[in-house]
């Protein structure tokens, strides 16, 4: 919506692809951190009261990713959902964080290198239906 509200019938905010280049959306960047290491695609994000008060005041992708966080989602949903690539989406989201409006929850390494947790994360991400509407193969 024009207010940068969901519509009420569909939660995600899902636009047409951005024919921006993803280093004009960065400004260069492509390390989201300073310490060189990118944001593991399983981190949790969430919008904070602050982020989802200023969304008027933020660029397009910025305002589309702490809209989309109304409820927490990973890094790899988020790019997926919004359509934008997944290095763009790890740094507007350290930059978002470092403003305060997200919260970033990086998950356990132990728990993300168990194979049974990447096995029910391919499972779950075949159940997804492609843009027809087409479920994937299972093999």
């Amino acid at each position: 919506m024009a207010d940068g509200s969901p519509p009420p019938d569909d939660p995600d905010p899902v636009g047409p692809a951005p024919a921006v280049r993803p280093f004009l959306v960065t400004a260069g960047r492509v390390a989201p951190t300073a310490s060189d290491r990118p944001v593991p695609v399983e981190t949790q994000v969430v919008a904070t009261a602050e982020g989802l008060l200023v969304l008027d005041e933020l660029t397009f992708e910025q305002h589309d990713i702490v809209a989309a966080c109304r409820r927490p989602q990973s890094v790899a949903e988020l790019a997926a959902r919004l359509r934008l690539h997944l290095n763009v989406v790890r740094v507007l989201t350290e930059d978002l964080r470092a403003a305060g409006h997200l919260t970033v929850h990086v998950p356990d390494s132990g728990v993300t290198h168990d194979a049974s947790v990447l096995r029910r994360v391919i499972e779950a991400l075949r159940a997804i239906p492609d843009s027809r509407g087409v479920l994937r193969d299972s093999d």
